[in-house]
């Protein structure tokens, strides 16, 4: 299904990044920076922010959001093909639709709401809402893209008369693809670096645009969380136990992950320009302070999960 993430990706798909037209892995990266020959420098890695085809330039930021709604498409209706399935396939083709539509209207709009206007020094979109039509120059917030999503889904589940957390179930199993691609998409644009990085941290990068001191590369460090722990942990679950048939687990488990995956990283993470204020005066990050209630939403999910008996497994009953 949809990913809720900013950012492009690589040239290649999965763990691999580009240099110089040649296909260059996290091991090498890691290779670099235990050379101990300094900081190694962003721009030395050869990533480019898309393709230029001359009339035009396709992003990466772009083919991540491509590749997390064809991927999680593709998955969720592998899932609906086994037991338990509490949707059909016509479902399935109108939350790939309408969850695309929520993932650039929320982040969209949640971005204007949470990070331009007020103390935030940058002129609110909703001040010029032509400005708001402007993708390609950037602002998505994760929040408003999630809230896009849960409206999204309710709105297929109450039309088809399905139930609301169970199909939250099935897409919150496909969310994390989205979010692999579209951190390690931050990180090939150079975009939402970390913190400056102590000597201890012997992968710390100098980013362009962030001074020249060695950050920590927090991109990749959501890009492992959010994405990649994600996605073994909910394929897991959903594939290995019998979470699908506890309503509420699988998107509980998914609510949590993602909230303490983002709360984490943010230690590590840069605030934005416009919010560094904000959090030297609250103490954390809006990032941080906005995922608090994700964690509590998914720990009353897990916990209300647990407690209530299975649903049928759907399988026949022995002779």
């Amino acid at each position: 299904m949809p990913f809720i993430a900013p950012g492009p990706v690589p040239e290649s798909t999965g763990a691999r990044l580009v240099r110089d037209g040649k296909a260059l892995t996290v091991f090498e990266i890691a290779a670099i920076a235990a050379s101990g020959d300094g900081p190694i420098h962003w721009l030395d890695l050869g990533l480019k922010p898309g393709i230029d085809l001359g009339f035009f330039t396709l992003r990466y930021y772009s083919l991540a959001y491509l590749a997390g709604i064809v991927l999680g498409y593709w998955h969720l209706t592998r899932m609906i093909k086994a037991p338990g399935a509490p949707m059909a396939q016509r479902h399935a083709d109108d939350l790939f639709f309408y969850c695309t539509l929520g993932i650039i209207i929320g982040g969209r709009l949640g971005y204007a709401t949470f990070y331009t206007g007020g103390d935030t020094g940058i002129p609110s979109l909703w001040a010029d809402p032509g400005e708001l039509l402007k993708l390609w120059n950037g602002g998505m917030s994760f929040h408003g893209g999630l809230l896009g999503v849960v409206i999204a889904i309710g709105w297929i589940a109450w039309r088809g008369g399905l139930s609301l957390l169970r199909v939250a179930d099935y897409v919150a199993v496909c969310v994390p693809f989205g979010m692999l691609f579209g951190r390690l998409a931050n990180f090939v644009n150079g975009e939402l670096w970390g913190r400056v990085a102590g000597a201890d941290v012997p992968w710390a990068m100098v980013f362009p645009h962030a001074g020249d001191l060695p950050r920590h590369p927090s991109q990749l460090y959501e890009a492992g969380l959010e994405g990649a722990l994600l996605i073994a942990v909910m394929l897991w679950l959903f594939w290995r136990t019998r979470a699908r048939y506890r309503t509420g687990l699988l998107v509980g488990v998914f609510t949590l992950g993602i909230a303490l995956a983002r709360f984490t990283v943010e230690f590590f993470r840069e605030p934005d320009a416009q919010l560094q204020e904000f959090a030297l005066r609250t103490g954390l990050s809006m990032g941080q302070w906005l995922t608090v209630p994700l964690i509590l939403l998914g720990l009353f999910l897990v916990a209300r999960a647990l407690l209530k008996p299975e649903l049928a497994s759907g399988k026949a009953a022995p002779a």
